[in-house]
C-alpha cells in the first residue's frame, strides 16, 4: 500500500535478527528505511493478547517522535496488525497522556524525559519491556540524553531486546550501546559517505548579503520543498519573516517553538502549503519528508557529519536531491573538509540575471 515492493539493504540484514530477538545496532545512511528495519519485526514480535506495552521507541525531538508514531499507525492500519501505539512526549497534556496509558497501548514512542516522568509516576510500568528502541543513537547516547537512556534501559527487565539506530557512527556512542547491550550486533549497510543521488553547490559572499543571496536563490530554484539550515533559534525566525514578506511561503522549526507551531509549521511543509522551512538542525534531525527537493545551508556547519544529515533530508528513496551552501570568503575552506570527509564534490557556483552559472564563466 506504500509502494515499497523490495526491502532496502538495512532491512535485508535485520529482520531476521530482530525476529530472533537480538540486540541490534542499526547503521546505514538516511533515508534508507531504518524506521521500517524496527518497526516489522516490532509489530511481529508484539503478542496482541497481552494488554500491556510491550515496547519504546525514544526519540531525541518532537518530530522525530511524531513522525514515527505516525509511521507505527500506518502499518497498523496497512497490515491490519491489532498493535497499538502512542505518542508520549513533553509538551503535552499529561492528564491526556496518562488517559493514553490507561489503555495499555502495545507501544510507546516518545521522549526519554517524559517517559521517565510517567514511568516514576508508576503510569508506564518498565518491568514489561521487551523491546527498547533508540532511534538517532549517535545523538541519544550522547552527553544530554544518555543519562535518561540509561535510566530507562535499567529499569526494564533484564531480557529486553535494545535497538539502536542511526546514520552516523560514533565510537563513544558505539562503546556505551556496547555497555547497555554486552552481546550487540552491530549491522552496516548502503553505508556509502553521502546519497550519490544529491548534487552539491556553494555560492560565496559576504556574511551581510547572505539573507539576499538566499531569496534570490529561492527566486531562481522556485523548489518544491527547500529545508533552510540556520544555527540559531533567532535567526529562524529573521529568515522565515523575512522570505513571507517577500511573498515567499515560509514556515520556521526550532526548539523554541511551543508544540503547535512545530506542528503546524510541519503539516503546512508536508503539504506544500509553505514551500520553504527555515531549521535548525535540532528540529529537523532524522524527518523524512516526501518531496524534499533542496537543501540549502545558510549557516554552514563546521563538521562534514553535520553538513551529511542536512543533506540528507533530500534525494531520499531514489529521488535526486540538490544541496547548496551559502558562504563568505573564510567558510570557503570547509569544502575541502566535506570533500575529503565525505568522498563528494562541491561545485562553485553564482548567480547572475536570474541564472545559477558556474563560477568561473
Amino acid at each position: 500500500k506504500e509502494e515499497i515492493s523490495e526491502p532496502t539493504p538495512i532491512q535485508v540484514e535485520a529482520l531476521p535478527l530482530l525476529l530472533a530477538g537480538r540486540s541490534v545496532y542499526l547503521h546505514s545512511e538516511t533515508g534508507t528505511g531504518k524506521t521500517l528495519a524496527y518497526l516489522l519485526p516490532l509489530f511481529c514480535r508484539i503478542n496482541p493478547t497481552l494488554k500491556a506495552t510491550q515496547a519504546i521507541v525514544l526519540a531525541p525531538s518532537h518530530e522525530l517522535a511524531i513522525q514515527i508514531h505516525r509511521a507505527a499507525s500506518l502499518l497498523a492500519q496497512n497490515s491490519g496488525m491489532p498493535v497499538t501505539s502512542a505518542l508520549i512526549i513533553g509538551g503535552a497534556g499529561m492528564t491526556r497522556q496518562i488517559d493514553k496509558l490507561k489503555k495499555k497501548p502495545s507501544i510507546v514512542i516518545g521522549s526519554p524525559g517524559r517517559i521517565l516522568d510517567l514511568m516514576g509516576m508508576n503510569k508506564l510500568k518498565p518491568k514489561g519491556l521487551a523491546t527498547i528502541v533508540i532511534d538517532e543513537a549517535d545523538r541519544m547516547l550522547g552527553r544530554d540524553c544518555l543519562n535518561l537512556v540509561r535510566r530507562i534501559v535499567d529499569a526494564a527487565a533484564a531480557g529486553r531486546q535494545l535497538i539502536f539506530a542511526s546514520a552516523t557512527e560514533r565510537p563513544e556512542c558505539t562503546r556505551e550501546a556496547q555497555a547497555l547491550a554486552p552481546d550487540l550486533t552491530m549491522l552496516r549497510a548502503g553505508s556509502s559517505a553521502v546519497n550519490r543521488n544529491i548534487d552539491h553547490f556553494y555560492l560565496v559572499c559576504e556574511e551581510r548579503d547572505k539573507p539576499e543571496v538566499l531569496r534570490k536563490l529561492l527566486f531562481v530554484l522556485s523548489p518544491e520543498r527547500a529545508i533552510v539550515f540556520v544555527h540559531r533559534n533567532a535567526r529562524a525566525d529573521e529568515i522565515a519573516a523575512r522570505l513571507v514578506h517577500h511573498k515567499i511561503a515560509a514556515a520556521h522549526l526550532h526548539g523554541a517553538s511551543d508544540k503547535m507551531e512545530r506542528k503546524k509549521a510541519m503539516e503546512d511543509f508536508r503539504s506544500a502549503k509553505v514551500h520553504v522551512m527555515i531549521a535548525s538542525d535540532l528540529a529537523a534531525r532524522g524527518l523524512d519528508i516526501k518531496g524534499v527537493s533542496h537543501i540549502i545551508n545558510l549557516d554552514v556547519p563546521t563538521e562534514a557529519q553535520a553538513y551529511l544529515h542536512r543533506v540528507g533530508r533530500t534525494g531520499r528513496a531514489g529521488n535526486a536531491g540538490h544541496a547548496f551552501s551559502i558562504m563568505t570568503e573564510m567558510e570557503t575552506r570547509l569544502v575541502r573538509r566535506y570533500q575529503t570527509e565525505l568522498g563528494i564534490r562541491l561545485n562553485q557556483v553564482r548567480l547572475r540575471e536570474g541564472r545559477i552559472l558556474p563560477a568561473e564563466t
